[in-house]
């Protein structure tokens, strides 16, 4: 049976949402639904992971798969979409993700043994020391177990949105330096994390995928050349570990004089104020988890794809990040 897997960072999803967690349904925010919706009916996915979701309160008087299943029934009636979150995160924009429920099986299975929970501190090596410093993640990732309707298990699933490497505060090219290496740093820190994750699943002989926003590529800039590292290659795995190497699910990306391609963001620069296609949404696979039709959902690049070019004005305007889906092949 194939399975369609999907991951979007839909761009502050909790404004869709009205004080008490439901959905709006007039002005703007009904409109941003409706694309939104339009995109989630071409993909169907049977999995979508959710980057920048509605908010879970630590109460619990409000969650995001709550909101989201609420959603679902108005945006996209007569789907039958369960929505699932994990640990609240300590701000907003929250992990989460839907399913559908007569195909698949979702549960929130985190570690809680003390020291390993993703919503406690933990220590890292980022800089090859010897020394450990504590991290935290922001967004405690998402760890979910997917099984098909008769319990058999599929994979394990990590959805991540790991620290942004923007400067957004008024610096000079001093301090812009110093913050950046802290910035890069935790994102090493928090995919490091991850990975231990990982390794742990697949040494039980669980197969895996990561995806989320990631905020980086495959060495693709300056501090992944001086670190000698790149965050989405930490999380792909140690090469003298081959059997565990997590492969991605799209082409391999090329450099052009826009940036990269494919890609699934745009950013401006600050310092030359240039824009920048960057690809920094990820699903990697583990390699029992065989796969087909891995694509990023950007109309700009994918000219030839009809079902793409049929919600491209939906995907330019939904959110200022671009879905990427893949065929699971079971």
């Amino acid at each position: 049976m194939d399975y369609q897997i999907g991951v979007y960072n839909i761009y502050w999803m909790r404004d869709l949402f009205d004080k008490d967690g439901n959905p709006k349904t007039s002005g703007e925010e009904k409109l941003r639904s409706e694309w939104i919706a339009e995109i989630i009916l071409a993909m169907d996915p049977d999995f979508l992971g959710i980057v920048e979701g509605p908010n879970t309160l630590v109460s619990q008087t409000k969650t995001a798969s709550a909101q989201l299943e609420l959603w679902t029934q108005e945006f996209l009636p007569g789907s039958n979409y369960k929505g699932v979150h994990g640990f609240p995160s300590p701000g907003q924009q929250e992990l989460c993700a839907i399913y559908k429920a007569d195909r698949l099986k979702v549960l929130f299975t985190p570690e809680t043994a003390a020291g390993k929970r993703f919503d406690e501190p933990f220590l890292m090596d980022t800089t090859d020391r010897l020394i450990k410093e504590q991290y935290k993640h922001y967004r405690p990732p998402l760890e979910l177990s997917i099984l098909d309707t008769d319990d058999s298990f599929i994979s394990r699933v990590i959805v991540a949105h790991t620290k942004s490497k923007g400067i957004f505060d008024k610096v000079d090219f001093a301090r812009y330096e110093q913050l950046s290496k802290r910035d890069r740093l935790r994102l090493f820190a928090e995919c490091m994390h991850i990975r231990e994750r990982v390794d742990a699943y697949l040494e039980k002989g669980e197969q895996t995928m990561v995806m989320g926003d990631i905020n980086d590529g495959f060495e693709l800039d300056f501090y992944e050349n001086k670190f000698s590292k790149s965050a989405v290659e930490l999380l792909m795995g140690d090469p003298w570990i081959p059997e565990f190497i997590l492969k991605s699910v799209l082409p391999r990306p090329k450099l052009n004089a826009y940036g990269w391609s494919p890609n699934s963001s745009r950013y401006r620069d600050r310092i030359t104020g240039d824009e920048f296609n960057v690809l920094i949404d990820h699903i990697l696979v583990s390699q029992g988890l065989p796969f087909k039709n891995g694509k990023v959902w950007n109309p700009y690049t994918e000219k030839d794809d009809p079902l793409i070019q049929s919600v491209k004005f939906p995907l330019i305007k939904a959110s200022d990040h671009f879905p990427v889906s893949f065929t699971l092949t079971q």
